[in-house]
């Protein structure tokens, strides 16, 4: 594992987001849905792509507390730009779970 100073980790824009909408992303290679995250009124809404298919239903994901990473370029997948990235972690089937704070926090909190 690489090592990284605390200059590198404080460029990181980890912060928390409400996902607002949620839908299939039927143009996409692999399945996914086209997520719209709300960070608060001073960043707005971002939208996302995110292969959690296996896992959550598009019902299931609004309202949502999630973790995303908002300072990437933005990127071109499919007919979307992607605005953000949100985070998670691979279950023992190999499965992305979504990264989500366990106590509500204030939209566009940052990861400290």
């Amino acid at each position: 594992m690489e090592t990284i100073d605390w200059q590198d980790f404080f460029k990181v824009e980890l912060r928390v987001g409400r996902i607002v909408q949620a839908e299939v992303f039927e143009q996409a290679r692999k399945a996914a849905y086209i997520l719209h995250v709300d960070f608060g009124e001073v960043i707005g809404i971002k939208k996302s792509s995110a292969q959690i298919t296996q896992l959550y239903q598009p019902e299931q994901l609004i309202g949502k507390l999630v973790v995303a990473v908002i300072n990437f370029p933005k990127k071109q997948i499919g007919p979307i730009q992607s605005e953000c990235l949100v985070t998670g972690f691979h279950n023992m089937d190999g499965h992305v779970a979504l990264c989500v704070p366990d106590q509500d926090v204030p939209l566009g909190a940052k990861l400290l």
